[in-house]
């Protein structure tokens, strides 16, 4: 090492640091670097003496934190005491110009983290642990060579408590109890004989130990020298600790009599306000909760009397804002701790300082610890003031009006609506255009009416039973919901002059269920409108408290917002806590002390605010969005209300919630926020009852006009369909079909440029072998297997101009390379794909059975969104499916569940063996319904099992009309044209693939490139082009009608492939093998081609799932219908083949599967009729 370069001092400081921590060289380095060869000296020869690879760990690194026992707590306690008293004893010697040089039993390279951990290193944490600042850590920085100084952490209490109760006995109170003065409530001193004195430093004579050794003090005694001579030759952090504990000490006579000891623990004091002063802050409307006040805001903790209070403190530190500002003057204690107590315990509680990141906690003190406390002005109050009547009196309007209505109203918790307001007027200032919201059902309707602004008189007209839109050709109107799960969207002016569009995601009666959805579609419309610093658009979540602590869909949207995938650079969360739930107990409805606990987990700061407090609730509100824009990630704001109705409006609440509805009327006889506010501004004098009563006149004025309005309103195409992207077809237009073949030199270019890797890149051997083959499959255009037909399909699109994304469990290596998240990534995705059409967004699980973790997405969203809410999507749902022997929950998709949950009023001839169809067990024979009986089957696909649809190709509107489509492909071909057709068609649907992984690498599932082209002629082109097939007639060249054909077996899936090889060993000549690609919708026509072509076959369903499980229940009446039509028999006529009945989708047991596998398929080809 060349000594005689020059360095700055932060070189030096970092090259110690690298030197010191990576090669393991000891702090006598420290004095070397820094050019004291005298000191480096001595120091070598203590350390001769008491070597320091003795007293501490011998890593490099600091070892992780290790259990703490309760031994161990009280030899860190005394050490913390050490540290203490060794500081002042050091410092009082210097500044009353003497020298000292103290004995110790430890060093500088052995000191101890308060939390327990030993802290080996000190460079290294003096230089990488600064972050931890706002984690309980107060820095003595040296620079060079001094450590962190621990003392916020609990240990570092009992250290205080130790050193104070050496003449006193401290008992901790259970309750806040009366004093003189009301700073000092928090802890009872009980003395051992006569009243305790008050708590002085350590005398010097009694200190023994010491972490101050003879070398330490001698550098800081160096350091001091070099401070006097000149302040600039020190470090930074040295100067501010000199000038401050030594300096003013001569300058200042307010705080002569200042310690460090006292100041130390006056920072303690104030770190305690920022860490529990929310646990003292005035949080419930009621007054309900008795908290108790934790002893840590006592400052008779920390050795503070009344007799401190008009004494002057410098409490300034270094690198930190606030209270611990340095800028910040001399005060009084009594003057700091009520301007603590107005910021940490009024109507606020922040909780921020489990945030590891002192940039943030910095940005937050800033915000908070102002010299006064926030005040509006004239002109904002006024609008507060509006906003929250407009938010009242539209409850009460409606209370009025349909007293007896189900409205899960606001009631209570109406500061939400100028709170949301304000914060959308403070977004818009800060750059954002776009803010998607979700929400569950309470204070739903207020926040379309007063804040999306949808029309009151439609509002109102949904109240009145509502009418669906008038008869108009192409106009779809769903089935619809009730008025408090829709959704709608409006460009808002603000109050600054600008406009932000706003959109309020529909959703279900499953809380929580839209989170997913709403950040999916919030960082679509980032891509969209490449908003790359994720500035412009931005979601909002509103939640309940009990659905917010209690519903895992939440942790799983909270997890996604950080992953470079999913991230939409924060989401503002606001939970409309009404401190019950639905109707429990905080206590018997979470484990933890609020129900925003779960956001810690991310570091998200969190706002818990007096919701009859306005202006408190419109404060946070603004700074959340500030920190939204800021910092670019999560926020969480509490609104801590009631509910002053039950859970719903009909409901009585005294009977579980009876202290808080009836025992003394706490609810019935609490003033409303506004009424509080009015109160509050009439006393200011800044608003006459005059200006109150304008303003609620104009109110109600406005709600009757809509009232009458709604009367006649009836919905135009634009209410219903405004949500549909310009251009695409509704499920009652006709859309014509589009080919989906490409071009064959666009196959091959696309086909060449995914199977060449980069020049610069070298790969592994077995990565490089799947490229060449794959290279070879474009360049001959033969056996093109799974892989690069979904390759192709992908690469053809985005050649085109659309987009491709592909998330999931198994999208990489056939491993999950995203969030292990079935109902949260899924909702995403969804999210994602119904903001543009011009996206395929695709989702894959690992193994198809795991979808059952996102069953209320499949259910509540996918299934019937469109039929609900109006909204289509194009989503792709993989999900691998196939039996191989791998058990129960490695085999099945449950592909039953996709062709559910169906509904008919059945017709007198219909009634006949409809319990078969249900269950689809042919031995149960004929049963006698009731005619005319509403019937609800378990089908979840919606087309008709008993009705033929118009199939002819030029009118066909099957699709459009179903609401999703289920496929078994079994070729890389059609799977490459069922992905294009998502995109190729004038609508969206939903598609739920079954891909199983057996096809990956079977050797007969290939398919040529000719099949993916548009050429007339080749395999895949048919009368109307190259597209997907629904169904794959018999490979073996059958003419138009075969009548020496015995059996025709239908099947879906890659069991075809075991077939087939067994009507070839068979020689099985006399057997047909159809495949249905498509099972739902249905393929009536392509199903009666068959059965025509085959007229004396016997008809088969073979599937490998159980009888109760896979197609056979959904294509069983359905066959049966397309058989009717032809005259070809009954549903009674169709013969099963598979596995018999099961409660488990599969044996575990891998001989057994392969013993039922074979006997399946030997079944369906046997020469024998089936039986």
């Amino acid at each position: 090492m060349n000594n005689n370069v020059k360095r700055s001092k932060e070189e030096k400081t970092k090259l110690l640091c690298k030197h010191y921590n990576i090669h393991g060289h000891d702090i006598s380095e420290c004095f070397k670097l820094h050019g004291y060869p005298d000191r480096y000296k001595d120091f070598k020869e203590q350390r001769n003496r008491q070597s320091i690879a003795n007293l501490v760990n011998s890593s490099n690194k600091p070892p992780d934190k290790p259990h703490v026992t309760e031994e161990k707590e009280h030899q860190f306690t005394d050490m913390s005491n050490i540290i203490q008293q060794e500081i002042v004893k050091y410092m009082s010697a210097r500044m009353n110009g003497g020298s000292t040089t103290l004995e110790s039993n430890f060093s500088f390279a052995s000191f101890v983290d308060f939390d327990g951990k030993i802290a080996t290193h000190p460079i290294y944490y003096a230089l990488s642990m600064q972050e931890n600042i706002d984690n309980g850590s107060w820095v003595l920085d040296t620079g060079a060579t001094m450590a962190w100084f621990r003392a916020g952490s609990n240990v570092a209490k009992l250290a205080v408590r130790r050193t104070l109760s050496q003449s006193c006995l401290y008992v901790t109170r259970t309750r806040a109890v009366p004093t003189q003065n009301r700073y000092f409530h928090a802890t009872v001193s009980r003395p051992k004989a006569q009243s305790a004195p008050v708590p002085r430093p350590v005398p010097l004579s009694r200190l023994t130990d010491s972490f101050l050794d003879g070398t330490s003090s001698v550098y800081l005694e160096e350091l001091q020298r070099a401070w006097e001579q000149d302040p600039n030759s020190v470090d930074e952090s040295w100067d501010n600790f000199f000038r401050n504990f030594v300096g003013q000490a001569t300058t200042s006579p307010g705080i002569s009599g200042q310690t460090i000891q006292e100041s130390m623990r006056l920072l303690l004091l104030v770190r305690a306000y920022q860490v529990y002063g929310h646990m003292k802050a005035k949080l419930d409307p009621l007054d309900l909760e008795e908290r108790p006040i934790p002893d840590d805001l006592d400052p008779a903790l920390y050795g503070f009397t009344e007799a401190d209070l008009d004494r002057e403190f410098f409490v300034g530190v270094w690198r930190i804002s606030g209270f611990l500002s340095e800028n910040r003057p001399v005060q009084t204690l009594r003057a700091i701790l009520k301007r603590l107590e107005q910021a940490y315990c009024g109507n606020i509680g922040y909780e921020y300082m489990h945030i590891a990141d002192r940039e943030k906690c910095n940005w937050l003190r800033d915000k908070i610890e102002t010299p006064t406390p926030t005040q509006y002005s004239r002109q904002r109050r006024g609008v507060i003031l509006d906003r929250l009547i407009w938010s009242t009196q539209f409850e009460n309007f409606l209370a009025a009006k349909w007293t007896a209505a189900k409205r899960f109203g606001l009631e209570g918790c109406e500061t939400l609506i100028p709170g949301m307001k304000e914060m959308f007027d403070r977004s818009a200032d800060l750059g954002v255009e776009s803010i998607v919201i979700g929400m569950s059902h309470r204070g739903r309707l207020n926040v379309l009416g007063n804040v999306v602004r949808k029309p009151l008189r439609q509002i109102f007209s949904e109240f009145s039973g509502g009418t669906k839109p008038v008869d108009e050709v192409g106009l779809y109107t769903g089935t619809g919901d009730v008025k408090y799960h829709l959704g709608t969207s409006y460009d808002r002016p603000t109050r600054g002059g600008k406009r932000i569009h706003l959109s309020l995601v529909a959703n279900p009666s499953h809380l929580e269920a839209v989170d997913p959805v709403v950040v999916g579609k919030t960082r679509a419309k980032q891509y969209y409108s490449n908003d790359i610093d994720r500035t412009k658009n931005m979601g909002i979540l509103i939640h309940g408290d009990g659905s917010f602590a209690g519903q895992g869909v939440v942790y799983e949207t909270l997890h996604l917002s950080a992953l470079p995938n999913y991230t939409t650079g924060g989401t503002i969360h606001i939970v409309v806590n009404n401190q019950v739930a639905f109707t429990t107990d905080p206590t018997a409805g979470r484990s933890s002390q609020y129900c925003t606990d779960v956001a810690k987990a991310l570091s998200a700061p969190i706002f818990h605010v007096n919701g009859d407090d306005v202006e408190a609730v419109v404060h946070v509100c603004e700074l959340a969005a500030e920190w939204r824009q800021t910092f670019h990630t999560d926020v969480v704001v509490d609104i801590v209300c009631y509910r002053r109705f039950g859970h719903n409006e009909i409901d009585e609440p005294s009977f579980t919630q009876p202290k808080m509805y009836k025992v003394g009327a706490v609810i019935r006889n609490h003033p409303s926020a506004l009424q509080i506010y009015q109160n509050k501004l009439l006393e200011s004098g800044q608003v006459t009852k005059e200006d109150i009563d304008q303003i609620n006149s104009k109110v109600l004025s406005i709600l009757n006009e809509e009232f009458l309005a709604s009367k006649d309103y009836v919905p135009q195409r634009r209410d219903w369909l405004s949500a549909y992207w310009s251009g695409f077809k509704s499920p009652e237009q006709l859309s014509r079909i589009r080919n989906t073949g490409v071009k064959p030199e666009i196959l091959k270019n696309v086909g060449k440029a995914i199977t060449t890797l980069p020049e610069n890149f070298k790969p592994h051997r077995a990565v490089k072998r799947i490229f060449e083959d794959r290279a070879k499959m474009i360049e001959t255009g033969e056996a093109i297997d799974w892989a690069v037909g979904e390759a192709l399909a992908f690469a053809t699109l985005l050649v085109e101009g659309n987009h491709v994304r592909l998330s999931g469990q198994d999208v990489e290596r056939g491993t999950i390379p995203n969030s292990l998240s079935e109902f949260g990534v899924l909702g995403f995705e969804l999210g994602y794909s119904m903001e543009n059409p011009n996206s395929l967004v695709l989702w894959e699980a690992q193994f198809g059975d795991f979808a059952n973790g996102a069953q209320v997405m499949f259910d509540q969203f996918l299934s019937s969104g469109e039929a609900k809410w109006l909204r289509q999507t194009g989503l792709v749902v993989l999900l691998p499916h196939g039996y191989d022997g791998q058990g129960p929950e490695h085999s099945s998709a449950r592909l039953e569940r996709f062709l559910q949950v169906w509904k008919v009023r059945l017709r007198p001839h219909d009634v006949c063996g409809f319990e078969k169809y249900l269950y689809g067990l042919p031995e149960m024979g004929r049963y006698s319904l009731p005619s005319g009986l509403l019937v609800v089957a378990i089908y979840m696909s919606d087309d008709h099992p008993y009705v033929i649809p118009e199939m002819d190709p030029t009118l066909r509107k099957q699709i459009q009309e179903c609401n999703w489509q289920v496929v078994n492909v079994t070729t890389p071909a059609n799977y490459f044209h069922v992905l294009r057709r998502q995109i190729h068609r004038e609508f969206r649907k939903p598609l739920i693939v079954m891909s199983p992984k057996n096809l990956l690498r079977h050797k007969d599932c290939k398919s040529n490139l000719s099949e993916f082209d548009d050429v007339q002629g080749h395999p895949g082109f048919d009368k109307q082009g190259t597209r997907f097939k629904r169904l794959i007639k018999d490979q073996n060249d059958h003419s138009d009608l075969e009548e020496g054909i015995r059996r025709l077996v239908l099947c879906s899936g890659k069991v075809y492939y075991e077939l087939d090889e067994q009507r070839k060993k068979a020689n099985g000549k006399d057997i047909a093998i159809c495949r249905v690609e498509q099972l739902c919708p249905f393929p009536y026509d392509l199903i009666q081609r068959e059965l025509k072509r085959y007229p004396n076959a016997e008809i088969v369903w073979c599937q490998e799932e159980p009888m109760n499980m896979g197609a056979y229940s959904y294509v069983s009446p359905r066959l049966g219908t397309a058989m009717k039509a032809l005259g070809r028999g009954t549903v009674e006529d169709i013969k099963y083949v598979g596995r018999a009945p099961s409660a488990a989708t599969a044996t575990g047991f891998y001989q057994v599967h392969i013993k039922e596998q074979t006997e399946l398929v030997q079944k369906a080809i046997q020469p024998d009729p089936i039986s």
